[in-house]
């Protein structure tokens, strides 16, 4: 889906959260590399799983047309310095959610914006029908877990020894997720109902 381009100034820098569009692909290509190599709190090192210019075409297409599918870009100066997408499932037992992910190139970490693409992220969601969003976090990546809750996730469980870092030790993977109030107060009858032997 493609939502409305909004700008942010904070910390002196402006910058601007829209939708990807195909002809971000070979910035998007790069840049996941980049930031593959710049921090652990990503699955992958650098240059594993690579998407070339075409792959990052197709799943932008398919993000733009899929009303369950939300891909952003944060833009400084025509340059893409990060992005995040919420993918949904075209399964009906899956359709109510999302899985979330998001990543900035490091020379820009401090300015808010994997928090703008969060909130933008969110606020589309809470607009379309979208009752749960899923993350995954490293349990190392505390700055993250604090924001995440507090825009209204809940830590939901643990993968234990999930990922093996450079280090040679093995880390936590956290499984959050943020529900609308109206299903999370629903879920929560439907739960006590069917649990219910009266």
């Amino acid at each position: 889906m493609i939502v409305k381009e909004q700008e942010f100034y904070i910390n002196g820098l402006t910058y601007t959260i829209r939708s990807a569009a195909e002809k971000d692909a070979e910035q998007l290509s790069k840049i996941r590399v980049q930031i593959d190599g710049e921090t652990e709190n990503m699955d992958r090192d650098a240059g594993e799983g690579f998407i070339d210019d075409l792959g990052f075409q197709k799943i932008i297409k398919t993000d733009s047309e899929e009303t369950k599918n939300l891909f952003l870009v944060a833009e400084v100066h025509n340059r893409i310095v990060g992005f995040s997408r919420c993918e949904g499932s075209n399964f009906k037992r899956l359709s109510h959610k999302v899985e979330f992910g998001v990543c900035i190139l490091k020379e820009f970490w401090g300015y808010r914006m994997g928090k703008s693409l969060l909130q933008q992220s969110i606020k589309w969601a809470d607009e379309n029908a979208v009752n749960k969003i899923s993350l995954q976090v490293l349990e190392t990546n505390e700055k993250a877990i604090h924001l995440y809750k507090k825009l209204g996730f809940e830590v939901e469980g643990i993968l234990k020894n999930d990922k093996r870092l450079s280090d040679g030790k093995y880390y936590n993977t956290v499984l959050m997720g943020r529900f609308t109030n109206t299903f999370h107060e629903r879920g929560e009858e439907v739960c006590f109902t069917e649990g219910s032997t009266m």
